[in-house]
């Protein structure tokens, strides 16, 4: 048997319960994916306690396949601004389907991306593929999906600690690896600029779907009814 430990848990009341779900749910309700950023840095040791918070995800056979990489000098996040636009440049104007390009409209993007400067900070999110143990390969489990939970759990926390995030997805994103010069067993996964909405920032009115579209039952049948 693997060594264990008593878990640290006391039940709470039911009334309590739905109060925290419903007071998270206020609290996440209102946060938005920003693309305008103050150049205000973030206060000492903060980002720190973010991503302890993400490394409490989940992850296949607990192999904790992330490594959030920081980037704050200028010079670099200027590097990763323009091999990014290049990329983006390249999809809007040759690769990106109509279709999408129709859907990305109501959100007002395009190739620019000045966030990748003007945010404080930049957390590259990569994935780990294969660990190197003693210069032996060891094989990581369900890695996207355990690095998808880890930051989202990052993304919350920083929603919870007053900051703004984007989600920032370069197709491809293999010049990050190359810019921050990464070992090969990691893969970029996820880049999130990380700071202070900007003074007027703006958002684009959008709607998120009710819950009666995000939410199915399985109900057992009630007693008497028909199978």
């Amino acid at each position: 048997m693997p060594e264990s430990d008593p878990l640290d848990y006391a039940r709470p009341d039911p009334a309590d319960q739905i109060e925290r779900a419903r007071a998270f749910y206020e609290s996440a309700s209102r946060r938005r994916t920003v693309r305008e950023f103050s150049s205000d840095p973030l206060p000492d040791g903060l980002l720190e306690w973010l991503v302890r918070t993400a490394g409490t995800a989940p992850s296949g056979a607990h192999k904790q396949p992330w490594r959030f990489v920081a980037v704050t000098e200028p010079g670099l996040k200027r590097e990763i601004r323009l091999a990014a636009e290049a990329e983006e440049r390249e999809f809007y104007e040759r690769r990106a389907p109509s279709e999408w390009l129709e859907d990305l409209a109501a959100l007002g993007t395009d190739w620019h991306k000045p966030f990748l400067e003007e945010a404080p900070v930049l957390v590259v999110v990569f994935q780990v593929d294969y660990d190197v143990v003693g210069g032996v390969h060891r094989k990581n489990y369900y890695v996207r999906e355990s690095v998808g939970l880890a930051a989202g759990l990052f993304i919350a926390a920083a929603h919870r600690a007053g900051l703004v995030t984007l989600t920032h997805t370069p197709s491809p994103m293999g010049f990050l690896a190359r810019v921050l010069a990464r070992p090969a067993n990691e893969r970029p996964f996820l880049l999130l600029p990380v700071g202070y909405p900007a003074p007027g920032a703006r958002v684009p009115r959008l709607v998120r779907k009710p819950l009666e579209e995000i939410l199915g039952w399985n109900r057992p049948a009630s007693a008497g009814a028909e199978p």
